[in-house]
């Protein structure tokens, strides 16, 4: 699926209860049969409010929780949002946020005016950048992030960010899908990153909101809001309500390699170990990837794939696209063995590759 990136470019519950009484007393007979049917009504209007001011009072719990860790970052022509990811200055994003620069603008929830950070490492193959505050100001709260395996469809999601500039906006849904691959677009400065696992979220996916918090009502972030869904009916304007979130667990093994390290030393993605590109039939139709290039001692040159080969099955998956590909490779890990089916000299072979690293 490709999508594009998200950066800078009750009925009353009063009627709900009429709803109940008027059903419950309608459906009564009469003397004592009708006195239980109001009594039961009365107590589930009564109750109506009350679920619904918990309910509340939770959003505003986690809103003034966590949105203080939520952040505005101004790059030269581009703004964006990112997480506070500890006490000491270094804040999370997506990689298209920051692009290729390597300073910016840091506005916090404590501080009118801007702060200064520097970038530390983007990793565009994840669409994930760490950057760091020059100066630590009072008050930085860092953000808890949540672990992605307790992630389910149909919990309450809340996305923090800053949508068209608009800053510590947020926006309500729900999670709609887990264990999502999507591609993302190339236009406008996009990595065409093809990321796994991601969180599809039905709470509002704005410009700006990129590298933000999709939180849950235990004011955990389970994800960095990064891509909305392409309505091409719409002029491939970003389809409402279909949202996509990098998981928090993602979010972590990243972030740490690159506070620790200072780069991704682990990127747990397969790879072939080729540069390639999209070929089409005589039909004008994508027909499979050729390989333009294969790194020594990688999966494929190990396999014997060489250039000009062109790839047309991954294991079950069959490759049209160099997007496919990708699509096929990032559920992979480094190590796992899979069969690749390419063409040479219009001749089909099937090899076994252990796959490499990204």
């Amino acid at each position: 699926m490709d999508a594009s990136r998200t950066r800078r470019t009750f009925r009353t519950a009063a009627a709900l209860g009429s709803c109940c009484l008027a059903l419950v007393v309608g459906c009564s007979a009469s003397g004592d049969d009708t006195a239980e049917a109001g009594s039961a009504a009365r107590a589930q209007v009564a109750a109506v409010p009350v679920a619904a001011a918990d309910l509340q009072n939770q959003y505003q719990k986690v809103i003034k929780e966590v949105l203080p860790s939520v952040v505005q970052i101004q790059a030269s022509s581009d703004l964006g949002s990112g997480v506070v990811y500890d006490g000491n200055g270094h804040i999370v994003t997506n990689a298209h946020v920051v692009q290729g620069e390597k300073k910016f603008k840091v506005t916090t929830a404590n501080n009118e005016e801007p702060l200064t950070a520097t970038l530390v490492y983007s990793y565009p193959e994840q669409d994930l950048a760490v950057i760091r505050l020059d100066k630590l100001p009072d008050g930085l709260k860092a953000a808890t992030f949540g672990d992605t395996e307790k992630v389910e469809v149909g919990q309450i999601t809340l996305a923090m960010g800053s949508p068209l500039g608009l800053s510590s906006s947020v926006t309500e849904g729900i999670v709609s899908a887990t264990g999502r691959t999507v591609s993302e677009n190339q236009e406008g400065g996009g990595t065409g990153a093809t990321i796994p696992n991601m969180v599809q979220t039905s709470a509002a996916i704005n410009p700006g909101n990129s590298g933000g918090a999709l939180v849950n009502l235990d004011g955990q972030v389970i994800g960095i809001p990064t891509l909305a869904a392409n309505d091409p009916d719409l002029g491939n304007t970003a389809a409402p309500g279909i949202g996509f979130a990098i998981p928090g667990s993602m979010v972590k093994t990243v972030a740490d390699q690159i506070i620790k390290q200072g780069k991704v030393v682990d990127s747990g993605r397969a790879a072939l170990g080729i540069s390639g590109r999209t070929v089409v039939d005589v039909d004008y139709q994508p027909a499979g990837v050729a390989v333009v290039t294969v790194k020594p001692g990688d999966a494929a040159d190990n396999a014997g794939i060489r250039p000009g080969d062109v790839i047309i099955r991954v294991g079950d998956d069959d490759i049209t696209t160099i997007t496919s590909l990708a699509e096929s490779l990032a559920t992979d890990r480094p190590g796992q063995k899979t069969k690749v089916t390419y063409s040479r000299n219009d001749v089909e072979r099937t090899v076994d590759v252990t796959l490499g690293e990204q």
